[in-house]
């Protein structure tokens, strides 16, 4: 964080980490294809394993990698077995990763197939100012990552602009039982805000679900100011609570990091006590690890 560390607010998207089965192959898809910069690599430490609750990860071949543009959210990489079944979009936890680009219609043609799926192609969206165009793909782990090109910030939310071909995480999306419980988990225990509410056709659900293209979803947004942080999703019943192997860290987007100003003054019950953490993103600051109402990991980073 160094000298970026002043300006990291309260609530800042500072990292996803998603599971793959072959960390070569992660790399390959986010060094060499996403063209992000390749900042650490090792195995994973025993102690950052088990304040995440998942001691079976200790070893683990990882990598973080960082936008070109130098913002100050990292992407990391753990490499775990596959888990059969798994698939996407289906249930509770950590959904997606929004990223920021700088031309989302460079992107149907510039991912390989043998790295990446492309769930929905790029498309302007109905029922909202236009604001971003989206675009999703799977990547080598089957984690969700948005490639949204931004046009404009919305009256209610301040979307940053891409500053490298693929910048920052700017919003995690979370899938919940229950939408109400995770708004307020982040309001009860991160002091983070509600925002608006939305209605629409959410197609990634509709045809993970099998439902009618026309089913509609809410959603809403958590955020600190003008600055969107979670997008937490009303799943329909048939979801259900993401497996895993023993021991591990859930498959596909596993992880979400947010700055928090004081982990002291932060509610929430830490899955471990909070520690000094050294290494790309926590740079000698204190972290600590919860579970939010979705059952999903959250890690949180001191900046103040």
């Amino acid at each position: 964080m160094g000298d970026n560390a002043a300006m990291i607010e309260h609530g800042t998207i500072l990292g996803g980490l998603s599971t793959i089965p072959d960390l070569e192959a992660g790399l390959r898809a986010y060094r060499d294809v996403l063209g992000l910069d390749l900042i650490e690599q090792g195995k994973l430490d025993e102690d950052l394993a088990t304040s995440w609750n998942c001691p079976a990860n200790a070893g683990s071949p990882y990598a973080v990698l960082q936008p070109k543009s130098g913002e100050p959210c990292w992407f990391r990489l753990v490499e775990q077995p596959e888990f059969p079944g798994f698939k996407p979009t289906t249930t509770y936890g950590w959904a997606a990763f929004e990223t920021t680009v700088e031309d989302v219609w460079k992107w149907p043609d510039a991912l390989p197939e043998d790295l990446f799926t492309i769930v929905g192609p790029p498309k302007t969206l109905e029922n909202m100012e236009p604001t971003f165009i989206p675009m999703q793909a799977l990547g080598p782990g089957k984690e969700m990552i948005y490639l949204n090109q931004v046009l404009n910030s919305t009256s209610d939310n301040e979307l940053p602009k891409a500053k490298s071909p693929v910048d920052r995480i700017f919003i995690v999306v979370l899938a919940t039982p229950d939408r109400k419980a995770s708004v307020d988990w982040y309001a009860d225990n991160l002091g983070l805000e509600r925002g608006v509410d939305y209605t629409l056709p959410y197609s990634m659900i509709n045809d993970a679900f099998g439902l009618a293209p026309d089913t509609q979803t809410t959603i809403t947004m958590v955020q600190q100011g003008r600055m969107p942080i979670v997008e937490v999703d009303d799943y329909p019943r048939s979801a259900m609570r993401r497996p895993r192997h023993e021991g591990m860290l859930p498959p596909g987007n596993a992880l979400v990091t947010l700055a928090v100003e004081s982990l002291d003054e932060c509610e929430a019950e830490w899955l471990e006590e909070p520690a000094t953490r050294e290494g790309a993103m926590y740079e000698g600051r204190r972290a600590a690890t919860a579970i939010g109402a979705g059952c999903e990991l959250i890690e949180c980073v001191e900046v103040g």
